[in-house]
Formats: structure tokens, C-alpha cells, sequence
């Protein structure tokens, strides 16, 4: 009997032992699995790039601006509002020349306004027709069509202009003028300094030549002498495309009808 009770309490303590050890660490809940999963694990901001510095362009170097001092623009002419009864026909063209100033903005120098002056002149073609500018009996500037009779082979009216444009500028890179985009928009405040026709080779219906001379008449009478017109241009360096209207007719309101002449070309700049 007394075999067996310390064998049993051998066994007791054992097995007590064995329990306290195997449930040392118990195995995790569901809820201590949740708890885990919910814990945000520590996560390092990412260190945000350095902002870059923005350019103060009003301390800028100018001094070697290349400013489009000088000007020049060769374009296509014709007339808006003309009626059928004129007949333009040809290349009708234009050069205009102009010296300018350039006043960049201080605080941003990629403004700036430019301001010149100079001389634009306009060829405007007629086919089998003559413009009268010299008839000073007429009320009104006669446009004669000849396509029936005898009619010079080439005739064209010239009109010449003192001209004053005035620019708003941006340039993209106003350091380096000479290789940057440039955009301008402004006006031509202009003064007509002389309109003329010249008539060459007189020819009859059928096309035979019947005198080899050039034939002048000039007269401003019945045109405005101001000049009004809104312009607009692009460029890239020294080269760029150009455009103008006129915004005040050619010909005066009670000598003929409202006419304006318009242009689309190209434009050299520089220096």
C-alpha cells in the first residue's frame, strides 16, 4: 500500500510537470492574430525632392540681347471686301522695311515693347483693267474694265507709306534672342506717301501687242493717307511668318467702296 502511493505520486507530480511546460507558451487566439495584423508596422517618409529654385529674371544678363533692331518682311497683298467688279489678279506683294527699338520690362525681360520706324509698300495687280487715280474730274475712283478693248498686258497700283509699328514682345528665352521663339502683337500707325498705277505694254483684245512703253499716273486724292493695322507675328531666331489688316479702308468713303488691304508673309529679324 505504501508502494502505491508514492508510485501514484510519482505520477501526479509528473504529469503536473509536463502540463505547466507544454502550456508554457499557448498557442495565439484569433484575436491576438487580428490584433497583429492591425498593428501598422513603422514605415520611413520618403524624403520629398528639393524644390527647384525659381529663376529671378530681373537680374538676367541683356547686354549681348540680340533686340530685332532691324526688320524686314516680304509678304502676299490682296484686298478684303473688293468687289467682283475689281479685278485683282497676280502675285501681288509687299516689302516693308523698319528700324526698331526694343524696352524690355524690368521685373521680366521676356516682355517687352518694341517701337520703330520705316517704309511699306504695297503692289496690288489688275487684269484688263485700269484704276483712274489721276482723273481728278471724277467724283470717285473709276476701276475701267478693258477685257473687251484694248488693255495693257501688266498694271498694277502701287501705294507707299511711312509706317511707325508698335509691338508687344515675349520672348522664351530672352538671354538668347537670336535662337529663341519670339511672339509679338501690335499695330502700324502709317502715312501714305505716294499711290501710283503703272501700266506696261499696251496690248489689243485678241493679245497683239500694240506699244512697248510704261505708262505712270500718281495721285493720293482719292485714298485715306492714315494708315491703321493690327499685326501679329511668330519667329524662331531670325526667321518667322507675319500677318497685318488694315482696319480703316484704302479708298475713301465717299470715292469708292470699303476696301482693306491685308498681308500674310515671312519677316527677317535681328541684331
Amino acid at each position: 500500500m505504501k508502494k502505491f502511493f508514492i508510485t501514484a505520486l510519482v505520477f501526479l507530480a509528473t504529469t503536473a510537470a509536463f502540463a505547466q511546460k507544454k502550456h508554457k507558451n499557448p498557442p495565439p487566439t484569433q484575436d491576438s492574430v487580428a490584433a497583429v495584423k492591425k498593428t501598422p508596422l513603422p514605415t520611413t517618409a520618403p524624403t520629398p525632392p528639393p524644390a527647384k529654385p525659381k529663376k529671378d529674371w530681373s537680374k538676367v544678363d541683356l547686354s549681348k540681347r540680340a533686340a530685332d533692331h532691324f526688320m524686314f518682311q516680304l509678304a502676299y497683298d490682296n484686298w478684303a471686301g473688293a468687289p467682283d467688279s475689281i479685278h485683282i489678279r497676280g502675285f501681288n506683294r509687299s516689302a516693308n522695311f523698319y528700324v526698331m527699338f526694343d524696352f524690355p520690362f524690368k521685373t521680366d525681360p521676356r516682355l517687352s515693347i518694341g517701337a520703330g520706324a520705316g517704309i511699306g509698300s504695297s503692289n496690288i495687280f489688275f487684269h484688263q483693267q485700269e484704276v483712274l487715280v489721276a482723273a481728278y474730274t471724277n467724283q470717285s475712283l473709276a476701276f475701267p474694265d478693258e477685257s473687251g478693248g484694248n488693255h495693257f498686258k501688266k498694271y498694277k497700283l502701287v501705294t507707299t507709306y511711312l509706317e511707325a509699328p508698335v509691338e508687344l514682345r515675349f520672348a522664351l528665352d530672352p538671354e538668347h534672342m537670336d535662337k529663341s521663339w519670339k511672339f509679338a502683337v501690335g499695330t502700324k500707325i502709317g502715312l501714305m506717301l505716294s499711290a501710283y498705277t503703272k501700266g506696261k505694254d499696251m496690248q489689243s483684245p485678241t493679245g497683239q501687242t500694240l506699244g512697248n512703253y510704261i505708262e505712270k499716273e500718281s495721285s493720293k486724292e482719292f485714298f485715306n493717307s492714315p494708315k491703321l493695322a493690327a499685326t501679329a507675328r511668330v519667329s524662331k531666331g531670325f526667321i518667322g511668318v507675319f500677318g497685318q489688316f488694315q482696319v480703316n479702308s484704302l479708298i475713301k468713303t465717299s470715292a469708292g467702296p470699303s476696301v482693306f488691304p491685308f498681308s500674310f508673309g515671312i519677316t527677317l529679324s535681328g541684331l
